[in-house]
Formats: C-alpha cells, structure tokens, sequence
C-alpha cells in the first residue's frame, strides 16, 4: 500500500466516529460535575479514585490525570461521595443550577490502607461503564509495604500474579499468559520501556517513590494500545508536592535510595535515584567455587517538571534513565552484560469542555545492551539498540451518561542496529562478523473506540485500530470487543475478543534469558498477530474481598525464535525462525486490598506450544517460557500502627531448556587443538527442577524527633532454595561434565527510610 493510503485509512477511522456520533441524536445541555481529585496536602492528582451520587448508584472514576465526570444532572444539591484506597472518604455538596457544567477540585486526605473503604456501588457501574478484562491493579501504598531484600519493587509484585512469569529470579522479562517479553508493551508517562527490568529480578527499573499508578492488562486490551501481541503495563509517575519540598533517604545492604519534590511556579517537580551495591555484598560471603555468585551493579534515575496553564491545561516534562552491569567468571565460561534505558517525554493535557479530554505525548526512547564473553573456547560479543520517537494524541468524549468515545492517533519512528561477532579463541582474527543490522523504519496508527451502556446490566466496548509499517508497506487492523453482564448484586460475567499485530521482535540468546536484542520486522518475514479470547468471572463474596477468574485461550502466529550457526546476516529472517502457536489456560485470584490483613492468592494452570517446520523436525515443542503450574502469595499484616509483618511465597514449574545427545570433536592438520562441539537434544525439550522461594519482612515505623522513619527487616530465600539459573556443558576437559549456575542464596537485610 503507497505510504499515502494510511493516511486516507486514519482519516477513515475519524470519519467513522463522526459517522457514529451524527446516529445519536444530540443530547439537551444538562447540568454537569466534573474536576480533579488530588491529595490534601501535595496536591498530586489521585488516579482510580471514585466519585458517586449519594442515594443513586451513578459514579464515575478518576482517569490516569486525576480527571472525572458525571453528565445530565438533576437540577439540585446533590451529594458527592469521594473515596479512593489510601484515603479518608469525603462526602461534598454542591449546588447545581439548571445547564450548569460546574467543575471542582476535591482534595483527599490520606490515611492508613487499613481503613476499611466501601466502594462497590461506584466501582460496579464504572467497571460496567468502562469493561476492564483481564486487569489488574495493586494500591501503590500497598506496593510500597511490600520489601523484598529491602525494596519495595513494582515488578516484584506484578510477578506475585497469576500468569505473570519470570524465566527465573534472574529474568529481565515478564512472560504473561505465554507471550514472551517482546509481546509486552511498558509505558512510563506515555514513553516505551524496551528494559523494564534490572536484570536481578527482584529489582525493576521503576523506583516506587517515583511512580503514582501501576496498571497492568494481561490480555483484551482496549484499541488505544497497540503494537504488542500480549499485554499492557501502563505506569504513571507522580507530579511532585506542590505544597512543599520534602524528601526521602533510603539505606539499606543491597541498594540505596533518595528523592526529592517540591513546588515549582504553578506545578511541582520530583527526582529520584537509585543504586545498588550487590556487587559488593556478595563479595564478603563465602565463595563456592562450583558456584560462583555473579558480579552485579545497577542504577536508575527518575525525574518530572509538571506545571499548569490556567484551568484546562496542564504540561509534563518526564525523563528515565537506567544501567545495568553484570559479570560471571568461572571454569570453562565467562561473560560480562552492560544494559541500559534512556528515555524522555513530553505530555499535554487539555480540558476543551467538562466533556472532552486531550492527551497529546511527544517521547523519545533508547535501549541498548552488548553482551561478551568467553565458553569454553568460543568467543561471542553482540551489541543491540533501539531507538523511537513518538507522537501521539488521542481524545476522550463524555458524550452522556451511558456513552463514551475515544480516538487518536498515534506515529513512531524507529531506528534499528544489531552487531555480532562470534568466532574460536585460536581464530587469529579474533572472531568472525555474524551479524550487521541498521535499519530505520516508521509505523502510524489511528484508533477508535466506543463504551456505551445498553442496559442497567449489559454493557460493550467496541473499538478497532489501523496500523501502516512503512518498512513492509503493510497495513493491518485490530478489531477489539468486549461485553459484561452483571448477573447478580455482586457477580458479573465479562468476555472479549480482540486482535493484536506486532512488528518489533526480541532475540534471546540462548540459556541467557536476560539479554534481549530488539529488530524489526522487515519485507523477509511477517508481522506477529495474536488472537485473544477471554471469558471471566469476578465477584466480591465479602466485604473486602474480590474474587477473579479468567479463562483464556490465545492464537500465536508468526512468532520467533534465535537462529543458531549464521555466519552473516543481513536481513531478520537469517535471525530468526518464524513459526505459530498457541497459548491457554485458567488463572484464579483472591484480593483483599484493605484491612489489618491484606494480600492476595492466585494460582495459574497454562500450556503454551509452537510448531516451526525448522525446529524439533517441524513437530509441536513447547517454548523456553512455558510452566505448568503458579502458585503466588503474598500477605501483608498489620500488627499494629507500628508494626507490619509480610511474607510471599511462589511455587514454579521449572524452566525449559535444551539438553544434549552427544558430541563431536575435530582437530585441523597443524592445529595445536580442536573444536568440540555439544549435540543439542529437543528444543526445550528437558525441564530444570521445580522453583519455590519464600520471602519474610517486618516493617516498624518509629520518628527521630518529628521525621517520619521506617525500618525494615527482610530474609530473602528464607529457606535458601538457590534455584538452578542455568545448565551448561564444559567441554574443557576429556569427558564434558554438566554444570549448573544457580542463583542466590538466602539473604537477611536490614534498611532504613527516612523522610523529611
């Protein structure tokens, strides 16, 4: 398709929503409430929290920017009811006069997430108004009562979930109902994440103190998303107190931390940094020479400039930045990884009207890694970067009570370079080129979508995205649709449907499931497209409680996985292999989000299989990221208001790898060695052992004089369980032996937080 069709596609897509709006008829002007909802004292806009009608059971909830609106009121005083999780619950009255559009700020006051909140009324009718499939989302006070080795750590819980899995302790990647790492699209303030991981698990690249709301869809996201084949994780940072300057010190024996806001003319600004020093931890315990403890260090910076223009206009300046190093020096293999995140973001908000909403984001991303080392002989060095710049825009029209619209469109260009070089040590030339990618390519998307209530108990979410990958001169479309009935007072049924196409693609290099080279999809292969199809149930059987069960079943096609052995490569399909599969299974999900006892219980039963007429004799093989069974819970006590006690548990199937037959050796006349060579056995064919940790905290809060201070007592690996990381083969001596590098042993940290 010529590169002007998109464009004549994405006006369509416009030209459709004007088509759907003019069969409404337009609605009278009626009296409307709309405004923020923000903390009492910094003044940083609450996202989720609810906003309802005394005495009726119409709300509303507060978009990602804090934002609500409740249309076609009657002509009255009427009672807002105002709570959010974390917060004392407010009631307000406002006046309204006839085809008046009042618009407000609500200031909350926080409290402690122990307080019970009773929210169902306004909750059901947004869920029933907005249609939430598969999402999932954890209270940031929560998250930040949740300290694994002395950290609290959004990607720690969001690996506490059912059907979010990790290749181990040690993954830089979240594999969620049988997608990998690539197929998850990670939005920081609008800006793509390629890196959302340090590359010790338990450690993301989010600081928590920097971030205001996590948001993870595990599958049947809506039409604004798109480019990825299997999941959402929208994140949000905070905007900084404006009301006065504090701060943060955190120390602790892994890593240390600080931050600091404050007001800034009619905004607020906020920083933050991390940096470990496990490296040097690791270094006072005792060394196994058969099992070596990897070298490792890391550092992430979080920064944001908020300011507002007058009522209706609000302007963000976000930034991130990380870097990862680690190294591994043992018999037979050596290797050192360098990651690293750069990435900047600039966002408008735009009030036109109480009922039309505008979010335009102008971000640049860059993630690159290179990766060298030495096994047994054989030298490798690879290097990765992408890079993008973005434009998106996108609107949200309250059109009335029961009806909702929102469109945009959404543009990338990227640009791509992959370096290898591979090759024997007694090469005199140091290793042969196997590999040369640079190339730059653009995608644009335009997207629309409907959320309308056709009854008191049946609601639809309809929407469909266009896409145009100017590399392939391919344009593809994404129809997407949901339905939820509410059966009962306090049981629904949801289902939905949707596809999904892809055109960026990860390349892991083998057993070392941390490292991910991102390319393109080019003329040679064809784009990834998934088909979701979800069925769930939730409910809330007590107070306190919710209750969710999803089962889904996923179509994979043209997936990929590393080609082995290439000697160069120009182009992504001597890169990867291209095959199809399929993804299935059921997640179960207990949650209690307040109250002296909270926490949850889930439990994941998944298959995942692929079949490529090149790998395993075209037969059906599971992939590396398949596991049976998911077992995760995590519970938080409050003892009393000094006092919280926490632990988590998970139980894992183990991880698939590829085992060996036999091998081959040869030696050239006037060569002083020879080449040994390891027989792979099945792709993925052998399962490490069974993986289980369990984790223990105690959290006390105390002052020194009035400056709030928090320590904490964390036993990583209570049982220390050093589950296997990897296996492989040292062919240095006469008999090649079978060697596993396993992961960390138990661990007990103390740390300490203080703010002032």
């Amino acid at each position: 398709m010529p590169a002007r069709s998109i464009y004549s596609v994405i006006a369509g897509v416009f030209t459709f929503l004007a088509l759907s709006v003019s069969a409404f008829a337009a609605p009278p002007v009626e009296s409307s409430i709309s405004g923020f909802v923000q903390d009492s004292i910094t003044k940083e806009t609450i996202v989720g929290a609810t906003v309802r009608i005394k005495g009726s059971k119409r709300g509303s909830y507060t978009n990602k920017n804090g934002y609500f609106h409740l249309p076609n009121l009657a002509d009255s005083t009427i009672t807002l009811i105002i709570s959010a999780v974390g917060y004392t619950r407010k009631e307000l009255l406002v006046n309204i006069s006839k085809r008046e559009a009042v618009q407000i700020r609500i200031e909350l006051q926080a409290t402690s997430i122990t307080k019970d909140v009773v929210t169902v009324e306004a909750e059901r009718e947004n869920e029933q108004r907005n249609i939430s499939v598969s999402r999932v989302n954890i209270p940031m006070q929560q998250i930040s009562q949740m300290r694994i080795g002395g950290e609290a750590d959004i990607f720690r819980a969001l690996q506490m979930l059912p059907g979010v899995l990790t290749s181990s302790q040690i993954s830089s990647g979240l594999y969620i109902r049988g997608g990998s790492p690539d197929q998850n699209l990670v939005l920081l303030d609008g800006m793509t994440v390629y890196n959302p991981t340090h590359l010790f698990g338990f450690i993301s690249a989010f600081n928590v103190d920097a971030v205001k709301d996590v948001e993870l869809l595990k599958g049947g996201f809506p039409a604004e998303f798109g480019g990825r084949m299997s999941a959402v994780l929208n994140i949000t940072q905070k905007d900084g107190n404006r009301d006065h300057i504090e701060g943060l010190v955190a120390l602790g024996f892994i890593s240390s931390r600080a931050s600091l806001q404050g007001p800034l003319g009619n905004g607020s600004w906020f920083i933050g940094a991390r940096r470990t020093y496990l490296d040097l931890l690791l270094g006072l315990l005792p060394e196994d020479p058969k099992n070596p403890f990897p070298s490792f260090n890391f550092y992430d910076v979080n920064a944001k400039i908020t300011q507002n223009f007058g009522d209706n206009d609000k302007v963000s300046l976000s930034g991130f930045l990380t870097r990862d190093v680690l190294g591994l020096v043992q018999p037979g293999l050596n290797f050192e990884v360098g990651i690293g995140n750069r990435a900047t973001s600039i966002r408008w908000l735009h009030n036109f009207k109480s009922d039309l909403f505008l979010t335009t984001t102008v971000s640049a991303s860059r993630y690159d890694n290179g990766f060298g080392g030495n096994n047994s002989g054989f030298i490798f060095a690879i290097n990765n970067s992408i890079t993008d710049y973005t434009f998106k825009t996108g609107l949200e029209w309250f059109f009335n009570e029961d009806i909702t619209f929102r469109f945009g469109y959404e543009g990338t260009l990227f640009n791509f370079t992959y370096d290898q070089k591979t090759g024997s040590e007694n090469d005199a030339t140091g290793g042969t080129a196997a590999s040369r990618i640079n190339v730059w390519d653009n995608i644009h998307s335009g997207y629309g979508q409907i959320n309308a209530m056709v009854t008191e108990d049946i609601s639809v979410q309809a929407g469909f995205r266009v896409n145009y990958w100017n590399e392939s001169r391919l344009t593809t479309f994404d129809p997407r649709f949901a339905v939820r009935f509410q059966l009962y007072e306090n049981v629904a049924v949801k289902a939905s449907w949707g596809i999904f196409n892809q055109y960026l693609r990860l390349a892991s290099a083998p057993d070392f499931t941390f490292f991910d080279t991102w390319l393109p999809t080019d003329q040679t292969v064809p784009p990834g497209s998934s088909n979701h199809y979800i069925l769930a149930l939730e409910t809330t059987p007590a107070e306190g409680f919710n209750v969710n069960v999803d089962v889904y079943y996923k179509t994979l096609k043209n997936i990929n996985e590393l080609r082995q052995g290439q000697s160069f490569s120009t182009t992504v399909a001597n890169v990867f292999y291209i095959g199809n599969g399929e993804a299935y299974g059921l997640e179960f999900f207990v949650q209690k989000k307040i109250g002296r006892l909270s926490g949850w219980v889930g439990y994941g039963l998944g298959w995942v299989n692929a079949t490529f007429d090149s790998i395993n004799f075209g037969r059906e093989f599971r992939p590396k990221y398949d596991r049976r069974n998911d077992v995760k819970i995590n519970t938080l006590f409050e003892l009393d208001e000094r006092w919280d006690i926490g632990a988590s548990f998970v139980f894992q199937s183990g991880q698939s790898y590829t085992g060996a037959t036999s091998q081959l050796s040869g030696r050239m006349p006037g060569w002083e060695g020879g080449i040994i060579m390891v027989q792979p056995s099945q792709r993925w064919g052998l399962r490490l052992p069974n993986s289980h940790q369990l984790n223990l905290n105690v959290n006390y809060k105390t002052t020194i004089g009035e400056l709030p201070l928090r320590i904490f007592l964390d036993i990583y690996n209570v049982y220390s369980r050093r589950d296997i990381w990897f296996r492989y083969y040292d062919t240095t001596e006469p008999i090649p032996t079978v060697t596993d590098i396993r992961l960390l042993p138990i661990i007990p940290t103390i740390s300490a937080e203080l703010k002032f």
